[in-house]
């Protein structure tokens, strides 16, 4: 037997609060309609009886007993004998009321029922002559019968219509809420393993030097776990500022400007040169002719960029070269970063870029390459991947460029970044790609690493 789970009480939260807009909504939208049907309701009713009231004062004091208007009949008390109109029921006139007026000379208006029927009845002196009119309310009755079924009809129709309209109104009012739920746990358990591991190691670090002091008071002995120390330091740093990243890339969308790709990559890869250096690899960067100008928030760019120099990095060996293209084409702006690292399987591309995903030849990557994705997704651009086990991986983003009238940051001009000594080697803006518009991996220059 399978038991049904109970959904978390932060999604319960929202359940109930979409059931209450829901509820909240229908119940204002059926008053509404109940009122207006009420008003609607009670003027039909009122002209009806008004037009009826005067259509009889009118019939009562000059109409002719022989010939009196539609659904309208007079009858005519004279001393003891009563004259009527033709066709009138043989229940009226109401006698009682004939005489009371002869009596004392009173206009009275009554509804009476006889026969099964309905009559409106003025009672009059015309001339002074008691006079009777008669109007049967059968079709005015009638009417507002179907007016009342009619607006009943309208007004279950309007309930279901505002029970659809507030479960979307309420879908759609709730919808921030359950996305900033979702981010909040997201980023929870974010923290939750990306951090573990990092102040793990800190942790064990900071014992191991505490323990080599109180052995050897000598801070030259100590000096490389305060090293370590140092530099897992900076990779928490690092790892939170990922994580914040993550959490306010939406917001961040506002801020968009014009940023050039050329000019971050090259900051990234200088960024890198001291751990490239210590690592034996060789960075180099090759820019494309034109501008490589593209809008969006800088910070996320090159942290993009910073993680696939990283990712890169980590997985190719010492001796081992990275190379850098920035090319533009009419509609985008390309980069690519290609390894002759370990390698991965092409395959594993769409699951490299999932959260804490990781594969045989590159182990747990986090959440860098899954944050460039998201980056990528919120400044419209893709990210392709490529490798072979063994013969390194390429990973290859396209971002739409900025409009002409965004172009405010520009490449520096050619020979601007003149190649220096170092891991990382920057070839000129002026050097050849031979397709501007693509950086295909066949075609990354490699002659000037």
């Amino acid at each position: 037997m399978t038991t049904r789970r109970s959904p978390d009480p932060g999604r319960r939260l929202l359940i109930r609060t979409r059931r209450r807009i829901t509820a909240q909504v229908a119940a204002v939208f059926s008053l509404a309609i109940a009122l207006l049907g009420t008003l609607v309701y009670w003027v039909v009713v009122d002209d009806q009886d008004t037009t009826a009231r005067r259509d009889l004062a009118v019939a009562a004091q000059s109409a002719s007993i022989s010939q009196p208007p539609p659904c309208v009949w007079l009858f005519e008390l004279r001393e003891t004998t009563v004259r009527r109109s033709p066709g009138a029921p043989r229940s009226l006139p109401v006698r009682e009321t004939l005489d009371r007026v002869a009596a004392d000379g009173r206009t009275r208006v009554d509804v009476v029922e006889a026969g099964g029927h309905t009559y409106l009845i003025r009672t009059e002196r015309r001339e002074g002559v008691p006079v009777q009119a008669v109007r049967d309310l059968y079709f005015p009755i009638a009417e507002r019968r179907r007016l009342l079924r009619t607006l009943c009809g309208a007004e279950l129709a309007a309930l279901l219509a505002a029970l659809l309209i507030g479960q979307i109104l309420a879908r759609r009012a709730i919808a921030p809420l359950g996305e900033a739920l979702h981010r909040q746990r997201r980023f929870a358990a974010d923290v939750g393993h990306e951090l573990r591991t990092p102040l793990t190691r800190l942790h064990v670090r900071a014992q191991l030097a505490a323990r080599r002091l109180r052995r050897e008071p000598d801070p030259l002995l100590v000096a490389g776990d305060v090293d370590q120390l140092v530099t897992g330091i900076g990779q928490l740093g690092e790892v939170i500022e990922d994580l914040l990243l993550s959490a306010q890339l939406r917001q961040r969308r506002r801020s968009f400007g014009p940023a050039d790709l050329a000019a971050l990559a090259e900051e990234s890869a200088r960024a890198e040169e001291a751990r490239a250096e210590q690592r034996g690899v060789t960075i180099g960067l090759r820019r494309g002719p034109g501008d490589h100008v593209v809008r969006g928030a800088q910070p996320a760019l090159r942290r993009v960029i910073s993680a696939l120099l990283d990712n890169a990095l980590r997985h190719t060996s010492p001796g081992g070269h990275i190379w850098l293209t920035v090319c533009s084409g009419p509609e985008t702006v390309q980069l690519s970063v290609r390894d002759d690292g370990v390698g991965l399987d092409p395959r594993d591309g769409e699951r490299l870029l999932a959260r804490h995903a990781g594969t045989p030849h590159t182990g747990g990557l986090g959440i860098g390459l899954a944050l460039v994705s998201e980056v990528l997704d919120a400044h419209g651009g893709t990210i392709d991947v490529d490798g072979r086990p063994g013969a390194g991986a390429t990973f290859t983003i396209r971002l739409p460029r900025a409009a002409p009238d965004d172009r405010g940051a520009r490449s520096p001009p050619p020979g601007g970044s003149p190649p220096r000594a170092g891991p990382v080697r920057v070839a000129p803006s002026s050097a050849p790609i031979r397709n501007d518009q693509r950086c295909d991996r066949s075609e990354l220059p490699i002659g000037d690493q």
